[in-house]
């Protein structure tokens, strides 16, 4: 079954704003937020050559704290471009141990619907990620091996 008609011309910008923040977003998970986090735990330390507990937790907490925030701007983003793209909202998950063994709803959405915006996006970048690991550690690393 269709998700019902494409949305006109209007509604391209939007959607494709939309797509780029949750590209932004998806991409600072797994980059800026580490880096802020290590960052802020630098300012905490004090000029000192071993790492303290403080500033290892404050780069614990703000990390955890990013992490959160930024997964919830993607859902939130996610279901607006799902809104603006008319696909029917996806039935409600019940918790793991009230699920069907043979989860049939969330097969059946599957089918009907293919991938959603937000979980495209997730692949893209995450595979983006994996080709850049795998650029730089052929390419620009080096040997840690002895010469």
């Amino acid at each position: 079954m269709a998700a019902g008609p494409a949305p006109q011309g209007g509604f391209r910008p939007r959607r494709f704003a939309i797509a780029a923040l949750m590209a932004v977003v998806s991409v600072n998970i797994w980059t800026g937020a580490p880096l802020f986090a290590v960052w802020v735990g630098s300012k905490v330390q004090e000029a000192q050559v071993q790492l303290s507990m403080l500033a290892l937790f404050v780069v614990l907490a703000v990390l955890a704290l990013l992490v959160v925030l930024l997964a919830l701007a993607l859902s939130s983003l996610g279901a607006a471009y799902d809104r603006l793209t008319g696909r029917p909202q996806g039935p409600r998950q019940p918790a793991p141990w009230l699920r069907s063994m043979r989860a049939e709803r969330a097969e059946q959405a599957a089918k009907e619907h293919g991938l959603t915006g937000l979980e495209r996006i997730m692949v893209f970048s995450v595979v983006g990620a994996v080709i850049a690991f795998e650029v730089w550690f052929f390419f620009f690393a080096g040997s840690s091996l002895p010469k």
